[in-house]
């Protein structure tokens, strides 16, 4: 049997993959076909997945009993981290990103308590420094909530809660919409059932009103105007016809 070139877990590494999927022969279009093609099935297996096993609500469950949340991610998986930190920090507090440089591995791993939690992204190649912190944490008595990409993943048995989501490509980079949809959606169950998450939210944006944070947009050129009745835009000096007055 062919095996599925979108799909193939012997290509690990970037090169491997583009040496195998993306041709010299092929048209911008049929590789854009491809990659579309391949990012609608692995999110709509993802969700199948997610919705069979039930992992998203238990995953929000241990992270809503958590006393203080950490999040963690080397190389691509810093990024969905960092996207899962922001959501979860607009709703809930304690919730720490484990950036290396604010706040590292050694400062989190001097201080665990048994109602702490790590949040781990590990996708393959399976970050050592990931897998190693995981591997700490969980033995000072803290929780794990493992995103990953394979039941097999190196910390996947010592988790509390694993949700495995596809990232198969028809690119050379393994894909990153799955994994974005999941943050969204963790971050929404979370956000849904945790206490106080509407105080918080109602704070934050009286705060970004008073700090100005925010550039307002430009009035819609198409608005109604006091003498332009229902968005009518005519042109200043130019007839409704188009011939000029």
């Amino acid at each position: 049997m062919t095996e599925d070139r979108t799909q193939n877990p012997s290509l690990s590494t970037p090169g491997e993959r583009y040496g195998e999927r993306l041709r010299t022969n092929s048209s911008a279009e049929q590789v854009q076909s491809r990659v579309m093609q391949a990012e609608t099935r692995s999110l709509a297996m993802t969700f199948n997945d997610l919705t069979a096993s039930g992992a998203l609500p238990q995953a929000a469950a241990v992270i809503l009993g958590a006393r203080r949340r950490y999040i963690t991610g080397e190389g691509k998986s810093a990024m969905y981290a960092g996207l899962l930190s922001a959501d979860l920090s607009a709703t809930l507090s304690n919730v720490f990103l484990i950036d290396g440089h604010a706040l590292t591995p050694l400062t989190v791993l001097t201080d665990v308590r048994d109602k702490d939690l790590l949040i781990a992204f590990s996708l393959r190649r399976y970050r050592r420094e990931t897998t190693k912190l995981g591997e700490l944490f969980r033995a000072a008595g803290g929780k794990l909530v493992l995103v990953t990409d394979s039941d097999e993943a190196p910390l996947a048995p010592l988790a509390d809660a694993t949700i495995r989501v596809r990232t198969d490509s028809a690119s050379y980079a393994d894909s990153p919409t799955a994994m974005a949809a999941v943050c969204h959606l963790l971050s929404t169950l979370t956000t849904a059932s945790a206490k106080g998450a509407r105080r918080r939210l109602t704070i934050r944006d009286e705060l970004a009103t008073a700090l100005d944070l925010y550039q307002p947009l430009a009035p819609d050129s198409r608005t109604p105007g006091p003498h332009t009745p229902d968005g009518d835009t005519t042109h200043p000096g130019v007839a409704e016809d188009g011939a000029h007055p």
